[in-house]
């Protein structure tokens, strides 16, 4: 079993419409980049996968643990697109103060704290005041944060966006070391970031799933003659066509 989203309708009040209706999803393994154009459901998605908000109607499960369960939220870890610094703490005291909030005995966190920088390439920023570090490294730690307390499933949102091309390229290598034992669910809008390392592909609009599956079931929509190099690009504008037309 994995993370499942079981006919869930979600609306932020009462008189809008829903983002999600009577919407199912269940997270393959690896890493899944999850696509979509504004509004399509992304940030819902992740939202309820993380047990931040519950649907009005519907499951969100884990191995069968309820998303409001303890259980759950070890196993479930969510990073939102913006990490606030702490600028009295230290790298590897704010990832420590993280794993502390879910429940870790405090020596614990501290051990298991070093290894988690050391999974996102940071051990030499351990000392570092968090508030000294750049936004790509920031949101490293946000990783290691949400790594530190042995969470099974990584939920990210935008993680990458204002990072430059090499900033891009080193955080998703290092999402490619992890996911070896962790899930990753992350949502971009920048298609290129599938890239090769992507095991899995979302997309979502007006609410729906347009596609979910392999990387190279995703690749096969992509139109003859697209420019090479182009070809993940070609792909998500071929699926939101046929959904322009359905």
């Amino acid at each position: 079993m994995t993370l499942e989203l079981d006919s869930c309708t979600y609306a932020y009040s009462r008189r809008r419409r829903p983002i999600l209706s009577d919407f199912s999803y269940r997270l393959p393994d690896g890493l899944t980049i999850l696509l979509g154009p504004n509004g399509a459901g992304k940030s819902t998605l992740l939202k309820l996968a993380a047990g931040v908000v519950s649907p009005q109607a519907g499951t969100v499960s884990f191995h069968g643990l309820p998303a409001r369960s303890k259980e759950y939220r070890r196993a479930v870890a969510w990073m939102p697109q913006h990490i606030t610094p702490m600028s009295s703490l230290t790298a590897r005291e704010y990832v420590a103060y993280l794993g502390w909030l879910k429940g870790m005995s405090r020596s614990g966190a501290w051990s298991q704290a070093r290894r988690a920088l050391q999974r996102v390439q940071l051990t030499d920023k351990a000392n570092a005041k968090t508030s000294q570090l750049s936004g790509g490294q920031l949101r490293r730690v946000g990783v290691a944060g949400a790594l530190v307390h042995g969470a099974e499933i990584l939920l990210l949102d935008e993680p990458t966006a204002g990072m430059d091309p090499h900033q891009r390229r080193v955080f998703r290598d290092i999402l490619r070391s992890v996911t070896d034992d962790v899930q990753v669910l992350m949502s971009t809008h920048d298609v290129a970031d599938l890239a090769e390392e992507a095991d899995s592909v979302t997309v979502l609009h007006g609410g729906r799933v347009l596609h979910t599956g392999p990387t190279e079931a995703f690749l096969a929509h992509t139109p003859a003659g697209t420019a090479p190099g182009r070809a993940a690009e070609g792909a998500y504008s071929s699926l939101l066509a046929l959904y322009a037309t359905d």
